[in-house]
């Protein structure tokens, strides 16, 4: 038995479904031209060393992830990497990162973001939303790595990094003792250490620092501080609002801080108004820092909006503020002199 379908029925559905798919698409704030960039798919790249080329570049800073732990279609977890002389430095590797730094590397020509290449991260605190792509970022081709991956982290990354080295050691040991050719027997492993407050890494004209903030429960959670030889940047990490970050980020040239909305928050039950305020950063708390440290340009990243208008917290922000701020997207690139 067959069943009967009107012809003029079917063709309905079609055009609801047309007009269902016009409408999602257009409901975004996605520019097309987003979408106009031709990337390589699946090259394998290696290098021994940057390119004079890359060390004759300036420093630049990418943006690889602007969210939090609610998902979103359009903003990869935390993270931000910072590129110095043919290095890339990650600031925290939330949940989807390493797929945009692979964008990254394509769309701004920075080979050192390519995921084998990326040497170093440093992580503010070990939260989810913010260490979920430790994983892929040592082990995408582990094999092909010159050295292992060296993280930074709170008390516990050492405990993280030998569970990552047990994850893979499977996959690590029939490639090792099979046919494949392996470079880099040992690539897979982490080099993890624990963070104590103050400069973490100096070489030649780049220092980093590591400094405490306030994440309520979460003791310690660091922020960072990066001074290159043409800029100088802060990254808050999560937390409440804080002195010393004030401090830090006096002057600086770029200041990354997370952000939650003052009008949003307030639509929240009393207990996660609670536990926000004790960790999180207000948009007029991040006003009156803002204030205090005037730095040239105020960057908002992991933004938790809770059913406002992602613009609301700009507006927030500038009606108590009068310098710039800017509420960044993921993949959204900083130098001393473009954005």
């Amino acid at each position: 038995m067959t069943n009967s379908y009107p012809i003029s029925r079917v063709a309905s559905t079609l055009c609801l479904l047309c007009v269902l798919i016009v409408t999602s698409c257009s409901s975004n704030s996605l520019n097309q031209a987003d979408y106009s960039l031709t990337l390589p798919s699946a090259r394998i790249e290696t290098r021994e060393a940057p390119s004079p080329e890359e060390l004759a570049e300036k420093t630049k800073v990418v943006i690889l992830g602007t969210g939090t732990p609610i998902p979103d279609a359009f903003r990869a977890g935390s993270s931000i990497a910072v590129i110095h002389k043919g290095q890339s430095y990650l600031f925290d590797v939330g949940s989807g990162a390493i797929r945009q730094a692979t964008i990254a590397r394509y769309k701004y020509d920075i080979p050192s973001l390519y995921p084998s290449q990326i040497c170093c991260v440093f992580l503010s605190h070990l939260h989810s939303d913010h260490i979920m792509d430790l994983s892929e970022l040592a082990h995408t081709l582990w094999w092909r790595r010159g050295n292992g991956l060296q993280a930074w982290g709170p008390i516990g990354v050492e405990p993280i990094a030998n569970t990552l080295d047990e994850l893979i050691s499977i996959d690590a040991n029939f490639r090792i003792n099979g046919v494949q050719p392996v470079s880099n027997p040992d690539g897979f492993r982490v080099d993890a250490a624990t963070i104590t407050p103050g400069i973490l890494l100096q070489e030649d004209d780049l220092t980093i620092e590591a400094f405490l903030v306030d994440h309520g429960d979460i003791d310690p959670a660091f922020g960072f501080k990066i001074i290159t030889n043409d800029l100088s940047i802060v990254i808050s990490g999560d937390t409440a609002y804080s002195e010393v970050i004030a401090e830090k980020a006096q002057g600086v040239d770029l200041l990354f801080h997370e952000v939650i909305s003052r009008q949003g928050l307030e639509q929240n039950s009393p207990d996660f108004q609670r536990y926000h305020n004790s960790v999180h950063t207000t948009s007029n708390e991040l006003a009156r820092l803002a204030r205090i440290a005037q730095p040239k340009r105020l960057v908002l990243y992991h933004g938790l909006f809770y059913g406002t208008t992602e613009a609301s917290v700009l507006n927030e922000i500038e009606a108590l503020y009068d310098g710039e701020v800017i509420l960044a997207n993921d993949l959204d690139i900083f130098t001393t002199d473009s954005r």
